[in-house]
């Protein structure tokens, strides 16, 4: 086994297989992450935790689901997107095992409070923004190593990627004596799709408007590409495990240039759902001193992620509290061993309810309780001021503390849905009605699971 190794872990926002030039129509234009791909090692079956993102990043920094967390949406102004301050992360687990810490770009997991802050959640330093998203130009961002020592940092002409990738190349510099891991969470290619002059003019001449997306993960490559040539330049990249990955799959909709339906491989659905196209994300491995190339096939959650980094480092799990994921090095490094049979899925507005957007994987069998659209829309106040916090995020100071809405009169339920995603993985074949009995189990699973982790989501609240 080789020594602890750097971790860089780059999460980009609303990205789907399909947004890699070599998994994609040919319109994608990713040089630097297909070249990962080919070096490095590709999981085929790599879930997130949530159809959307602060609920997703909870739980990738907790290894527990997103319901246990207390982050259930993405709405911060309703403090929806917060961790319970009892939730312990995996940057506050790799310091104590000896590592330098350091998050670049989006945060989402609680804004306009302090115990909330990034600094306060683990992270040595800070380079970015606390809410859901935030403008490529004209923005303005924080920089601080505590919550009260944080300061605004304006707008200096640099597009807003490029500024993430500067400091990400500036934290490896300073940080290549020592073991670090480094969270390069990329807002890109989140709304608003703002691009560059130069990209727009590559992408006029091939009549590609419509797909304004790709600008902003063009650019997002050519720095990846950037921060992994300075591991090269400081000798750290044989011993440093890079993973790259999505928080949800992409968004669709809006018309014109401000349109983000895409090839995203045949998969079902996309960002807010929990059909395939919404919760199955590229991951991509390159630890040369400890991983080879190729293809992993079991299926690895967002959960896994925590255990399997610590055990890397020489990390202590927490063990007062549940960890929903295991330590999935064996499988990477090509062991067929013991993976969980069974992951989970659920994600609505404001209070989570069991029977609506929820899915189940048990081995191949996937369930799906559909959407109700009820529980899927967001009051036009809260929208309102949660798009104005994004662009004047100086104007807020708290957030909104009145009771969540309620739903008048109670939602009716959808019936479930059965796929094989081994023979179906475009879930396009219903096979509810052939296996009655099989629903009816896995749907007495979910449920239990979901009273399971809304107990546990409930205790925590309790305690803070």
């Amino acid at each position: 086994m080789a020594a602890r190794p750097n971790i860089l872990f780059i999460l980009a926002d609303d990205m789907g297989y399909g947004d890699f030039g070599c998994f994609s129509d040919g319109l994608a234009q990713t040089p630097a992450l297909d070249q990962l791909v080919a070096d490095g090692l590709c999981l085929t079956q790599h879930y997130s935790a949530s159809p959307v993102c602060a609920p997703a990043r909870a739980s990738l920094l907790t290894g527990r689901y997103p319901q246990r967390t207390g982050a259930i949406d993405t709405i911060e102004m309703r403090g929806l997107d917060r961790m319970a301050l009892r939730e312990r992360t995996v940057a506050d687990l790799l310091r104590d095992a000896g590592y330098a810490t350091g998050l670049v770009g989006k945060w989402h997991n609680g804004a306009y409070d302090p115990r909330h802050h990034p600094t306060a959640r683990g992270f040595d330093e800070f380079v970015g923004f606390c809410g859901g998203w935030h403008k490529y130009f004209g923005w303005s961002i924080e920089r601080g190593t505590t919550p009260a020592g944080s300061s605004r940092v304006a707008d200096d002409g640099r597009y807003l990627t490029d500024v993430f990738t500067d400091e990400a190349v500036d934290f490896v510099h300073r940080h290549r004596r020592e073991p670090f891991f480094l969270h390069l969470t990329y807002n890109a290619p989140h709304y608003p799709f703002h691009a560059r002059p130069e990209d727009l003019a590559l992408f006029r001449e091939r009549g590609d408007l419509t797909l304004g997306v790709r600008l902003v993960i063009r650019r997002m490559d050519e720095g990846i590409a950037r921060v992994l040539d300075a591991l090269e330049r400081e000798g750290l990249a044989e011993n440093t495990l890079v993973l790259f990955s999505s928080d949800n799959g992409p968004q669709f909709g809006g018309d014109g240039a401000m349109d983000t339906t895409r090839f995203n491989c045949g998969f079902r659905g996309a960002k807010l759902l929990v059909y395939e196209g919404g919760i199955r994300l590229p991951m991509v491995l390159r630890w040369p001193a400890g991983l080879g190339g190729g293809t992993c096939d079991d299926l690895v959650h967002f959960t896994d992620w925590l255990p399997t980094l610590l055990a890397l480092a020489g990390g202590v799990p927490p063990v007062d509290r549940v960890l929903d994921g295991i330590d999935v090095l064996p499988q990477l490094q090509g062991e067929r061993g013991r993976v969980p049979e069974e992951r989970f899925w659920q994600w609505n507005r404001y209070t989570p309810y069991g029977e609506c957007n929820a899915a189940m994987r048990d081995g191949s069998w996937k369930l799906v309780r559909p959407a109700i659209d009820q529980l899927m829309q967001v009051t036009k106040r809260d929208w309102d001021m949660d798009i104005d916090s994004k662009f004047n995020p100086d104007k807020y100071s708290d957030i909104v503390r009145e009771p969540l809405p309620t739903w008048d009169p109670p939602p009716a339920s959808v019936p479930a849905q059965l796929f094989d995603v081994a023979s179906d993985p475009h879930e396009s074949t219903d096979l509810a009605a052939r296996e009655p009995e099989r629903v009816r189990r896995m749907e007495a699973r979910l449920a239990r699971w979901f009273e399971e982790v809304e107990r546990d989501r409930r205790a925590g609240a309790d305690r803070d």
